[in-house]
């Protein structure tokens, strides 16, 4: 049995917001993980075909005016319906870097990925106001638990 895969599909368009990412990549590769490998697709460039092979995804975003960054827009706009009777029950996390609440952000991306049938596995991670150091912390946290949760199974 082959590795299973996370797919980090997350708009990171400042120094901050790459240190998200970074931070979801390594906990996700945890060494204390075995069998669970992740890479990084940047919404813009993200396809179907990542989607598919994808045991499990993250997704990652700034909020912008209260929606989610136009690059992951943009994924969603191209690999909806390509993915929407392919991917049903993907496990799937988020995190949000938001200058506000990003509550409309959140409610955005649920929509859609709850019209795909994606499974939410955790409560989306949303790092809220002025840049905090923690919020690398949590989001390590945030793609060590998916990989973990992949390890044992509790995904499938």
């Amino acid at each position: 049995m082959g590795h299973k895969q996370i797919v980090v599909i997350a708009h990171a368009p400042s120094e901050n917001t790459a240190k998200l990412r970074d931070a979801v990549l390594r906990g996700a590769r945890d060494d204390s993980i075995q069998g669970v490998e992740a890479r990084w697709v940047p919404p813009l460039e993200a396809t179907p075909d990542d989607v598919f092979s994808a045991d499990a995804v993250i997704l990652g975003t700034t909020e912008n005016l209260g929606y989610m960054s136009g690059a992951l827009k943009d994924f969603f706009d191209r690999c909806y319906y390509p993915c929407l009777e392919r991917t049903e029950r993907l496990p799937y996390a988020l995190y949000i870097r938001a200058g506000r609440d990003g509550t409309g952000t959140r409610r955005a991306v649920q929509s859609i990925a709850g019209g795909l049938n994606w499974r939410q596995v955790q409560e989306p991670l949303i790092c809220q106001g002025a840049w905090r150091d923690e919020f690398e912390a949590a989001c390590e946290e945030l793609g060590m638990t998916v990989a973990a949760g992949l390890e044992v199974g509790i995904f499938a």
